[in-house]
């Protein structure tokens, strides 16, 4: 190993590949909990002795020496953008925190840091109880350490399908399925899609909200309709013009966006084309970010329950640092869909 490099811990998932069991039984058996045959308790405690597993007693006993402070962590952005979600969520979140007694510390990373680092820094030193996490992603390696150094945690947001923890996020996929529906009842039949790049895990719900919709409304998908993008403005222009100068028989009559930026962009797009928004072109965003209301015509946007999901994930955390159950570890919670003026044509509703 060179000089300076962090030699990775040994961890109770470690052990159970090697002992070729499940890491809830290794768990039960290293804490003396439960019971398992007698060569299987063996075969583990051979395996942690071989690869010299200690078990995390600094994570253990955070609720013992409890701070009453709780970790939360965002990726810095460029000071010329803004994220009105995430700034309501934190907002919600720390109201809830000091109803209950607890204060919310605020902790930047980046995308490729090491969470050992940054969270470990935190957990080693006794700083905070538990952590908040948000904007989680496919394998997110953040949550992947807080699992096994078990440390309490609650997302807002899920990741992949092989790692199970307490979270709370909003139905992505039915938010994109009512947009889609609600541009098919204004009498749309070539509705594109703006989205973002297959890596971003919130992108692909709503890809697969806007499959769905078109699917149940009997509608083909050209792959064409189907735009990629960041989540700019300037993308959504970009992406936008592309689509219209498809040839007339496949040019899209109206666009579903994954983001309100997207959607932005959408809407400057058909209107440079000479497109009335609405009338001749309709156009849907997500998230319902204040002042699209006053955009000329209004977007129409999904309004995410961001209050409740900041509100919810307090209450779940606090829960587990009182070493409680909470009555649910995974909550989904229903976006709603705000119509106005940018997808209804004139006689429509």
């Amino acid at each position: 190993m060179h000089r300076g490099q962090r030699r990775r811990r040994v961890t109770i998932k470690d052990v159970a590949a090697a002992a070729g069991v499940s890491y809830q039984t290794v768990s039960k058996v290293l804490n003396g909990q439960g019971s398992v045959a007698p060569e299987t308790a063996q075969r583990i405690w051979e395996a942690a002795r071989r690869l010299g597993y200690r078990p995390n007693v600094t994570a253990r006993s955070l609720r013992k020496r409890a701070t009453h402070l709780i970790g939360y962590s965002w990726y810095p952005i460029s000071p010329d953008q803004t994220n009105p979600i995430l700034d309501k969520f934190l907002s919600s979140a720390v109201r809830a925190a000091e109803e209950a007694g607890y204060h919310i510390l605020l902790f930047p990373t980046e995308p490729d840091q090491d969470p050992a680092d940054s969270y470990g820094r935190l957990v080693e030193t006794n700083r905070v109880d538990g952590f908040i996490l948000s904007t989680t992603n496919y394998d997110d390696p953040r949550i992947r350490y807080l699992l096994d150094a078990e440390v309490p945690f609650v997302a807002f947001g899920r990741s992949g399908p092989d790692l199970r923890f307490p979270y709370v996020d909003v139905d992505g996929r039915a938010g994109l399925r009512a947009a889609v529906h609600h541009l098919v009842e204004q009498g749309h039949r070539r509705i594109a899609f703006l989205g973002w790049p297959p890596s971003s895990r919130q992108g692909s719900a709503r890809r697969n909200g806007y499959l769905e919709a078109m699917a149940q409304a009997g509608l083909p998908v050209d792959p064409e309709w189907i735009r990629v993008g960041e989540h700019r403005v300037t993308d959504g222009r970009r992406l936008t013009q592309e689509l219209l100068a498809l040839p007339q028989g496949r040019r899209p009559t109206a666009v579903a966006a994954v983001s309100d930026l997207l959607a932005i962009g959408a809407m400057q797009a058909a209107r440079d084309a000479g497109l009335r928004l609405g009338a001749e072109f309709g156009v849907t965003g997500f998230d319902d970010t204040p002042g699209i209301q006053h955009l000329m015509p209004p977007l129409t946007s999904v309004r995410q329950p961001v209050w409740e999901a900041g509100q919810r994930i307090v209450e779940m955390l606090i829960a587990l640092l009182r070493g409680e159950t909470p009555e649910e570890r995974e909550v989904l919670l229903e976006p709603r869909l705000i119509v106005r003026a940018s997808s209804v044509k004139p006689g429509e509703s």
